[in-house]
């Protein structure tokens, strides 16, 4: 969950002390053009004569050198520079998704092998093992919208339900993919829980697109379950409408998340996965999230300049 595009301090306040520090590296630097006090009643150019090449050839390990580096690296180090969010140790992981899965006759339909729905399953068992101990919910739809399995990390159990959908088990026909989201919203709202949806589906039909222009809420990521239509499908198969991606990116679009197009290998889960992750991380920190202070990177170096304070000649006067 990293990207420098959120780069930022979590105490910008000890930025402060680099006033102080910028003086104090003045002085120090102050005191080393005047080396030995000579510099005071030497003229500069024939005090440059007399130094030798050893010690301009070590400028850089002078104690006032290594001084002034560790000074703006402490000031850095103690502002908290952070990039990237982790769970509190006190709460649970909170990157969680929802899995909206529409159970049709449509999604019998054999163009994707074994059909539609069977690659679907495939889908979510993939997806789950992908996202292994994050929290994850399912919810079937046709005609109505119905909650199979709330937010839970148990993946076993969700692929245990999800196995036993079909068409036949849903009461009403049409396309209640607008009240499914809503549902799936409103069990990322009720769970106080950052998160993604992922709509399962061979397709949006229209009248149920234009309502979803109107949902606010989780990024709405789908996968499109169908065949182009450059596939015949077998002659037993029942019929239904070939992919058309260009709806399913519409209604993405719609619901600020994105479309993707099933693959016959792991390609289309992975990219899944990383637009879940993506989101989850652009999302406004929820309670039980904090960004991670990455200060201590800034002790590796600090400890290394301090090592080389350590030797003959490395002590900082000032006069």
């Amino acid at each position: 969950m990293s990207s420098l595009a959120h780069f930022h301090f979590l105490r910008p306040e000890w930025l402060w002390l680099l006033l102080p520090a910028i003086l104090l590296i003045w002085a120090l630097w102050r005191v080393q053009r005047s080396p030995d006090g000579w510099g005071s009643v030497m003229a500069p150019h024939l005090l440059e004569q007399l130094q030798t090449s050893s010690e301009e050839s070590s400028a850089m390990l002078r104690p006032h050198t290594l001084v002034s580096l560790m000074l703006l690296i402490a000031v850095l180090a103690l502002s908290g520079p952070a990039w990237q969010r982790e769970a509190s140790p006190f709460s649970e992981d909170r990157s969680a998704a929802v899995l909206v899965l529409r159970v049709s006759p449509e999604m019998l339909a054999s163009d994707i092998q074994p059909s539609r729905l069977q690659r679907a399953m495939h889908k979510i068992h993939d997806l789950l093992e992908l996202r292994a101990g994050t929290r994850n919910a399912l919810i079937a739809y046709y005609g109505s919208a119905h909650l199979v399995m709330p937010l839970t990390s148990d993946a076993e159990v969700i692929e245990s339900f999800a196995s036993g959908l079909e068409p036949g088990v849903m009461p009403q026909e049409g396309d209640a993919v607008a009240d499914a989201i809503r549902q799936a919203n409103d069990l990322l709202r009720q769970a106080d829980a950052a998160g993604s949806i992922v709509l399962l589906t061979d397709a949006i039909d229209a009248a149920a697109g234009a309502e979803l222009a109107e949902l606010k809420g989780a990024d709405v990521h789908i996968l499109g379950l169908a065949a182009g239509p450059e596939v015949v499908p077998p002659v037993d198969s029942p019929p239904a409408p070939a992919l058309d991606m260009d709806s399913l990116r519409q209604s993405a679009r719609a619901l600020g998340g994105t479309a993707t197009a099933v693959t016959i290998d792991d390609a289309d889960v992975r990219q899944l996965a990383r637009r879940i992750e993506r989101s989850f991380i652009n999302a406004p920190p929820e309670e039980g999230e904090r960004w991670r202070d990455e200060g201590w990177w800034l002790l590796l170096p600090l400890a290394a300049l301090l090592l080389l304070l350590f030797r003959q000649g490395g002590a900082v006067v000032l006069r």
